[in-house]
């Protein structure tokens, strides 16, 4: 049984969406969270294996989207050990 831990990022808005894709490619991230400044969640999705490509498109343009909106920010990451 695989255990998991968390760590959190503070970014820019700007900085986001290039984030998130090198969280997804590092392979071993389970969840990310998205926080605004406030501290308000604002998106959260699941990574399983094989999620990538067409699969994975919608998710980084919403991220993209998010991006352009929002300042200051926070990414919680679920990891396995």
């Amino acid at each position: 049984m695989s255990s998991t831990f968390k760590e959190t990022f503070t970014i820019k808005g700007e900085q986001l969406l290039k984030k998130v894709k090198d969280l997804v490619e590092e392979g071993n991230v389970r969840k990310i969270t998205i926080h605004d400044k406030a501290g308000k969640e604002v998106m959260s999705f699941p990574l399983t294996i094989g999620v990538v490509g067409a699969v994975f498109a919608p998710i980084l343009a919403a991220v993209g989207a998010l991006a352009a909106l929002i300042g200051d920010c926070s990414i919680a990451v679920e990891r396995e050990k």
